[in-house]
């Protein structure tokens, strides 16, 4: 008997790894498009992409957390528990899964950052916030070394390619779009701003 019955947990831990990855890409996408006026309009409010931004965030992140604990309670692959926070502590592609680390940490960070946003000084968040930027690659990369999945030109490697031209076309309109509305905002009660 092959399949999931008898490995489980290497399951949960490519499939977690593939959700996790869609989401960050999705997340990045928004923040970028965000950012601008670029996706903001009468009939999707500013607000609304950013709650968007924030929830796929969190969920990209819970996918994260559960793709790391499926990875290190599986036996298949010894990675270690210090590999969690110590980038190159991994015995299994040691720098691989160090970006991976390096990824998780810089996420944490800015996480908890957006959290207590509004104790922080603007320009100490948004340094944090920017940060960000690095760990898409740093994912990309993970996802692409480590991952079976992008292995041999499966179908990993073409999501990783589908998700970098998707983020490429997410920072041209970004940088095509002036940031100022195309008409009038509407508040939540329905007030121009």
């Amino acid at each position: 008997m092959t399949g999931f019955s008898t490995a489980p947990l290497w399951y949960a831990t490519r499939g977690t790894a593939i959700v996790a990855f869609v989401l960050l890409t999705v997340s990045m996408f928004l923040g970028i498009a965000a950012t601008q006026r670029s996706v903001a309009s009468r009939q999707w409010p500013r607000f609304a992409t950013q709650d968007l931004h924030r929830n796929v965030s969190l969920l990209a992140l819970a996918f994260m957390t559960a793709h790391i604990v499926t990875t290190l309670l599986d036996t298949f692959v010894y990675v270690g528990w210090w590999s969690l926070v110590v980038p190159g502590t991994s015995p299994y592609r040691r720098f691989w899964v160090a970006l991976g680390t390096v990824a998780f940490d810089v996420i944490l960070v800015v996480v908890a950052s957006s959290l207590v946003r509004h104790r922080l000084p603007l320009r100490w968040w948004r340094a944090m916030h920017w940060s960000v930027y690095a760990v898409w690659p740093l994912a990309f990369v993970h996802f692409l070394e480590t991952g079976t999945d992008a292995a041999h030109g499966r179908f990993g490697l073409w999501l990783d390619i589908a998700a970098l031209l998707a983020l490429l076309v997410a920072v041209a309109v970004r940088l095509s779009t002036r940031n100022e509305p195309s008409g009038p905002l509407r508040s939540v009660a329905g007030r121009p701003q």
